[in-house]
């Protein structure tokens, strides 16, 4: 059902602008959910046409026009006629002068209601695109922001989760309710160091004794 869905999806979002016939490229990395299958159709469509790059900082306009208040309180109101929707945004696309394949994108959702999906199938593409540049997704989450000389001596740490030819794409949080510690997600892998999350342990240690 989920191929079926995609093999729609990826017609829809190529059909302006690649021929049909042509085949789905798949990107690095799979991205499930919803937004997962409109990103990599979206992939693919800008791949076959060398515009990935293009696309990517075409999506961070979409991106500011979603935060504009005056589109935002159109574009996400399930109160709103999808038509309107469409029109409001369709009108913001063409003054921001993007690709046809972002405005394809736009339409696809629009046309099946997912126009409140567009962060979502953003942040998928997103990933996709660093993984594109050999990229790894590291996220750190501490209770205080990191100095820069935390900063670097982690950096140095992160890289040794690194294969040959990749590279740190570091995103650090702030977070109070850690405590201490850090929360460190990178790649398919997830280390929790944090002191909240030592104290539940020797909480439940406690109590079972």
């Amino acid at each position: 059902m989920a191929a079926f869905m995609l093999g729609q999806q990826v017609r829809q979002i190529t059909t302006s602008v690649v021929r049909p016939a042509a085949k789905l490229i798949k990107p690095p990395i799979q991205v499930y959910g919803v937004e997962g299958r409109y990103a990599t159709a979206l992939f693919s469509a800008a791949s076959k046409q060398n515009k990935l790059d293009q696309v990517e900082q075409e999506l961070g306009k979409v991106t500011a026009l979603i935060k504009d208040p005056k589109i935002s309180s159109v574009v996400m109101n399930p109160h709103v006629k999808r038509s309107i929707k469409h029109k409001v945004f369709s009108d913001a696309l063409v003054k921001a002068k993007v690709s046809p394949i972002t405005v394809n994108l736009i339409n696809v959702l629009a046309d099946n209601g997912r126009l409140t999906l567009t962060g979502d199938v953003i942040g998928a593409f997103g990933k996709m695109m660093s993984a594109h540049r050999g990229e790894v997704i590291c996220s750190v989450t501490t209770a205080q922001p990191l100095d820069e000389a935390n900063l670097a001596e982690l950096k140095v740490a992160l890289k040794g989760f690194l294969q040959k030819g990749e590279s740190i794409k570091l995103e650090t949080k702030s977070d109070p309710t850690v405590l201490g510690g850090m929360i460190v997600s990178i790649g398919d892998k997830y280390v929790d160091m944090s002191t909240k999350t030592k104290i539940q342990k020797l909480t439940k240690i406690i109590r079972e004794t």
